[in-house]
């Protein structure tokens, strides 16, 4: 697997962000997404970013580290502290690593060799997924997924467009916890709005993507490739 880890950096003294930001700037297979010295905007803003692994320290005011990891559910999490009396707590949330401070960059290193290998060994041939739905629970097919949107009546439920042009309605869930548990490669969210299959994508230019779904006018559909979720995009496409 050659993509990059993508990462959050949360520390609320701005010097230990700044270095640890250096420091992870230095390791090629590393993806700084965005840095943060507060825990509150990394946690309001956190579904809206595309990432695997959040690096984060743990005492801070209000929010501590630890609160944070267990909000960020699927998503890896190393701790960076100077305590070491946390390192149980750490361990019981399934952290990929604890390292103490100062962090030196040999030994991040080692920590991200670790995230790297946990995300290289997540089952690839897992087919589908159990989710809520209005209706119930649901056994949600991963190859007969086109295309996701939110709910028009709530954008905290989602609209999935399955290949025999049923949808489904699944509730209160975010799109970070939905990619989390979709085959990484294999669905790639397009803009704040949209996730689409890679399946469907037929042809691409630097704002568009014009896919092979057929809307109900006739029409093939065309969605919108945002800024922020383009390099995510292209990366996809060529692998």
């Amino acid at each position: 697997m050659n993509t990059k880890l993508k990462c959050l950096l949360l520390d609320d003294e701005l010097p230990g962000l700044t270095y640890l930001k250096m420091l992870c700037e230095q390791i090629p297979e590393l993806e700084v997404v965005k840095a943060f010295d507060n825990p509150e905007k990394l946690i309001a803003e956190m579904d809206h970013l595309d990432f695997d692994l959040c690096i984060t320290d743990i005492e801070m005011p209000g929010i501590d580290g630890l609160s944070v990891a267990n909000l960020l559910r699927d998503k890896m999490v190393i701790f960076t502290t100077a305590y070491k009396e946390y390192a149980a707590d750490a361990f019981d949330i399934n952290a990929v690593d604890y390292i103490t401070k100062p962090v030196k960059k040999e030994r991040l290193q080692k920590a991200i060799d670790k995230a790297r290998e946990r995300l290289d060994k997540k089952p690839s041939d897992k087919k589908f997924v159990h989710l809520n739905t209005d209706k119930g629970k649901a056994l949600l097919f991963f190859d007969q997924i086109l295309y996701i949107h939110p709910a028009e009546s709530d954008s905290r439920d989602k609209i999935v467009l399955l290949k025999d042009e049923s949808t489904i309605l699944l509730k209160n869930i975010t799109y970070t916890k939905l990619l989390g548990q979709f085959p990484k490669t294999d669905f790639c969210r397009i803009n704040k709005k949209e996730i689409i299959a890679m399946a469907v994508e037929k042809f691409f230019a630097h704002d568009e993507i014009t896919t092979n779904i057929l809307e109900k006018n006739g029409r093939i559909k065309v969605v919108f490739l945002s800024d922020i979720y383009r390099a995510d995009f292209l990366q996809k496409v060529n692998l």
